[in-house]
């Protein structure tokens, strides 16, 4: 079995966690907002997956699209995680999501699961077909078992024609090489380790990429807040934590670089990624409307060359990597 041929992304796509009531509740009308917004604004890539509100996300995407031409937008969830039935008398925050305990996950990267989850998710999202399948954080769950039968089993219902190309979401960049290597996937959603702050934990991971054709679709571009805001304030989060002063400092520099350019330190960290040859998407949460305008407008601004060889020769000091505990 070998990869697929080329799955051609958006620049752009939307990542529908907040669909599933991250961190906060979402409103029906948010959620209408935001994937009517992105409509308008010609996003076509909708990411989810069964672990974002233990279902939620992919219910209410499904729901959401349902109105949109199936031809003309692409969808990828994620394989993993089955949901059962859960007790139903507290809620799932725990894990970051404001919804109702009804469901619990269940780590599965047996043949036989993945193709559960494939086949649960379409019902949820009430398609007939997701045009991407990501194994999710392999890491997190029983590894071995979604190297030695997770993966084979994408690549197998690839080649059936079930989906048109499979891959690996993860913050680990190791899991990722690894899932590179062995020749089976199209696709990795890297998380958070290849942005304009840091950059050098993905070198190998990008370079390996690059040389077994496979595509990187980039997610938590703003590490987890930092790069967020054009004026970094000094409660500005990096990996979910307060940052460190010598991150401070560094997205600061980043910010008066555009700022001398015209631009600003969103704009910069909405399109760096996709600088690197690898990088065919870059995905962004979004939760309201106005989150989508403004996201798409940052990755529509032009941004002077100037602009990348005056950050390129820059120091990047202590943004060294790390490991960001959010959902994917």
């Amino acid at each position: 079995m070998s990869p697929a041929p080329q799955l051609e992304l958006p620049r752009l796509g939307f990542g529908a966690a907040q669909l599933g009531n991250l961190y906060r509740t979402t409103s029906d009308e948010e959620a209408d907002g935001a994937v009517a917004a992105a409509w308008d604004a010609g996003i076509r890539y909708f990411d989810t997956a069964p672990h974002y509100g233990i279902g939620t996300s992919e219910r209410r995407l499904g729901q959401r699209l349902a109105g949109y031409p199936r031809e003309e937008y692409l969808v990828s969830t994620k394989v993993g995680r089955l949901l059962l039935p859960g007790p139903g008398t507290g809620d799932d925050m725990a894990s970051a999501f404001a919804v109702p305990d009804d469901h619990v996950r269940h780590w599965d990267f047996s043949e036989a699961g993945v193709r559960r989850s494939h086949a649960e998710s379409l019902q949820r999202l009430g398609l007939h077909r997701v045009d991407i399948l990501f194994a999710h954080d392999p890491e997190e769950g029983p590894t071995e078992q979604a190297f030695a039968e997770g993966l084979p089993a994408l690549a197998r219902m690839r080649e059936e024609g079930l989906v048109r190309a499979v891959g690996v979401g993860s913050k680990d960049v190791g899991v990722l090489l690894r899932a590179v290597s062995t020749g089976l996937i199209d696709l990795v959603m890297l998380s958070g380790r290849y942005t304009l702050l840091e950059q050098a934990g993905a070198e190998e991971l990008l370079a390996a990429c690059v040389q077994h054709d496979v595509g990187i679709v980039a997610v938590s571009v703003f590490n987890s807040g930092l790069l967020a805001q054009h004026r970094v304030p000094e409660n500005a989060t990096y990996e979910y934590a307060q940052a460190p002063a010598a991150l401070l400092a560094r997205a600061r520099e980043l910010a008066s670089i555009a700022e001398q350019h015209g631009v600003m330190l969103p704009d910069l960290a909405v399109q760096y990624p996709l600088r690197h040859p690898a990088v065919r998407s870059v995905v962004l949460g979004m939760r309201t409307a106005a989150q989508v305008r403004s996201n798409a407008e940052r990755m529509s601004t032009e941004i002077p060359a100037v602009a990348w060889g005056d950050v390129e020769r820059t120091d990047p000091g202590a943004a060294t990597g790390g490991t960001a505990d959010v959902p994917r």
